[in-house]
């Protein structure tokens, strides 16, 4: 008994002592955007049935700057971003891979009665000229607009691509949503809301994605979309991070990735 007590002691002690390294890659982190997160997410499980010895996480937002933040001081070892570094930013050693290209969808509670809109009524729209959905010939009822701050990925895309979007001032009657997530529960859970984000098939669940100009997120002549990429800091890849890496340029990555409405991106 004495002997199975000391034994029990000697493993405890040897779990715990331990290189801090070795400890940390125990799990897999990827932080950052939450642009295409579901996406992610489901590339994830099918990593985790190729690699079950591989605990890999991909939690929720911190934001492309908070996934940036935690690689570049080494608090994680992958990141996910939405938008592409700065030369600030490149100067800390961080490595930009994109995987993947995803719309910037404009989507709406099924209330406002909107399925369809031009680019022009969506700059009147949220520019505060257009105040009731009545007046696009949807439900009477008051446009409840929700954006993004002003460095979101989706936004910055939305004003270098969406006609009329670079020099759009929005209402200040809009609410700010802080994450992805967020704007796509105001639109869910207000009627009257508009929003928008990276696209997902998901999306189409519970909210109607509008079409601009006649085109859908999926269609080839819509003109807006965000690039997700992996980021990490040059010289660390250990051999969790170049798995995953790997998986994400996979056939069966890619499918995952069509299955959500994102467009592989092959380096």
């Amino acid at each position: 008994m004495r002997i199975l007590a000391v034994s029990l002691a000697l493993s405890f002690c040897a779990m715990f002592m331990q290189p801090e390294s070795a400890r940390a890659q125990s799990e897999l982190n990827v932080v950052g955007t939450g642009d295409g997160l579901e996406m992610l997410r489901e590339i994830g499980e099918g990593f985790g049935e190729e690699h079950p010895e591989i605990k890999l996480s991909i939690p929720p937002s911190i934001g492309s700057g908070g996934g940036i933040a935690a690689v570049s001081s080494g608090t994680e070892r992958l990141g996910r971003v939405a938008r592409p570094l700065k030369e600030s930013e490149v100067e800390y050693g961080l490595v930009y891979l994109p995987i993947a290209k995803i719309p910037s969808a404009i989507f709406a509670h099924p209330s406002t009665g909107i399925e369809e809109l031009s680019s022009e009524d969506l700059v009147k729209v949220y520019s505060g000229k257009i105040r009731n959905w009545s007046e696009l010939g949807g439900a009477d009822l008051r446009v409840r607009l929700v954006r993004r701050e002003d460095a979101d990925s989706t936004l910055q895309v939305l004003r270098a691509s969406m006609p009329g979007w670079s020099d759009l001032e929005m209402s200040r009657r809009s609410k700010t949503a802080l994450t992805t997530q967020d704007a796509i529960s105001t639109a869910r859970d207000e009627k009257g809301a508009i929003a928008f984000g990276p696209y997902s098939r998901l999306l189409e669940d519970d909210l109607s994605v509008i079409r601009i100009n006649g085109a859908h997120p999926t269609d080839d002549n819509y003109p807006s979309a965000v690039t997700l990429a992996l980021i990490y800091k040059d010289g660390t890849l250990d051999d969790q991070m170049k798995a995953f890496i790997e998986f994400s340029q996979s056939d069966k990555a890619h499918e995952l990735m069509k299955n959500y409405g994102g467009v592989p991106v092959k380096n």
